[in-house]
């Protein structure tokens, strides 16, 4: 068993320079760049080798047991489908050390401002295409071995993220006080979209499945950030996509996308029912995105998200707007903060 305290005391270079040694990569004397890190605690670097190509290293806040790693869980998963991600090069497990290809930095995010209009259009249609594969294969691979299927967007876990929503974004970020009677009214609200969500059939899911967590390497794109995949509506990944708080698409695109996806689905004759899941879905998982915003900027002092929250607030007003029977909720909402009205 791997002693746990050992990352959390070790020097992060003695912990790079260390699997460096391990792999015999350090004979090529390599250069280490720090690379910029998602909303996780995860710390990552790119090891570049005069003689070979360059590998990313990804260092964990503890060490961990490669064999039960959720990254290598679903990993394993979804390279039998097979979907495109990353090929894990080796790791350290007493180190928190994983060795990861190198996809580079262009994520699809990135690749947009450069794109033509022709190519982002391929490039969104090919993301949803992968939607349609992961829910697909994902239900004829299901097997209690892998970790996805062990664990859902169910009441617990959709309500957790609503209570987060409360106390990071609305308490902590924007500084609204709530009475004990108008905390309960908002949750009883928030309640019943949960157990909406809750109560529908389930597929897989990627589950931060947007424009950030896919990258484009080869002319191909890979999916990354997969680890905390799990069981949700179909509706997830898609508004993960294309209700993505750090890309603006127009109206328009999204409703092709949205008919593209039921056509590769074979359910075009659902097409409304399924646009308004998908309104129900957006609202949840934007309010979601909030209190991750509020989280980074109060919480762990990092301001970056701050520049995300407009357009995550448009999409919730947008989301209210489309659904009448929160009414009460949008105005709850418009009561304590003026960007919800």
């Amino acid at each position: 068993m791997p002693d746990k305290r050992q990352p959390a005391g070790a020097d992060t270079r003695e912990r790079i320079d260390g699997y460096l040694s391990r792999s015999g990569l350090a004979a090529q004397s390599p250069r280490v760049v720090p690379l910029t890190g998602d909303a996780s605690d995860r710390k990552y670097f790119r090891i570049l080798l005069p003689d070979s190509p360059s590998i990313v290293l990804s260092l964990y806040s503890s060490s961990f047991e490669f064999g039960t790693l959720p990254f290598v869980n679903v990993a394993r998963l979804f390279e039998q489908m097979p979907v495109p991600i990353p090929t894990v090069l080796g790791h350290a497990d007493d180190l928190g050390v994983l060795a990861l290809q190198d996809l580079g930095d262009v994520t699809l995010q990135a690749h947009l401002g450069a794109a033509t209009p022709a190519e982002h259009a391929a490039l969104y249609r090919e993301s949803v295409e992968l939607i349609a594969t992961l829910q697909r294969r994902g239900a004829e691979l299901e097997s209690g071995g892998c970790l996805p299927y062990r664990i859902a967007f169910d009441i617990e876990k959709l309500t957790w993220e609503m209570d987060f929503f409360i106390k990071h974004f609305l308490e902590a970020y924007r500084g609204v006080v709530l009475s004990a009677g108008a905390r309960s009214d908002l949750q009883r609200e928030l309640g019943v979209l949960v157990e909406t969500l809750a109560s529908e059939p389930r597929v897989l899911c990627h589950r931060d499945y947007h424009s950030r967590n896919l990258m484009l390497h080869g002319g191909q794109l890979y999916i990354i950030d997969f680890q905390d995949a799990r069981m949700g509506p179909d509706t997830y990944d898609l508004v993960s996509l294309l209700r993505d708080s750090y890309v603006d698409l127009p109206d328009q695109t999204v409703e092709e996308l949205i008919a593209y996806f039921l056509a590769l689905k074979g359910q075009t004759a659902r097409a409304h029912e399924f646009r308004h899941r998908f309104d129900l879905m957006a609202l949840q998982r934007n309010l979601k995105a909030l209190g991750t915003f509020g989280y980074q900027t109060t919480a762990r002092r990092n301001p970056v998200y701050i520049q995300y929250i407009p357009r995550t607030l448009r999409y919730v007003r947008n989301n209210l707007d489309n659904l009448p029977q929160f009414q009460d909720l949008a105005d709850m909402l418009a009561t304590h903060v003026e960007e919800f009205r």
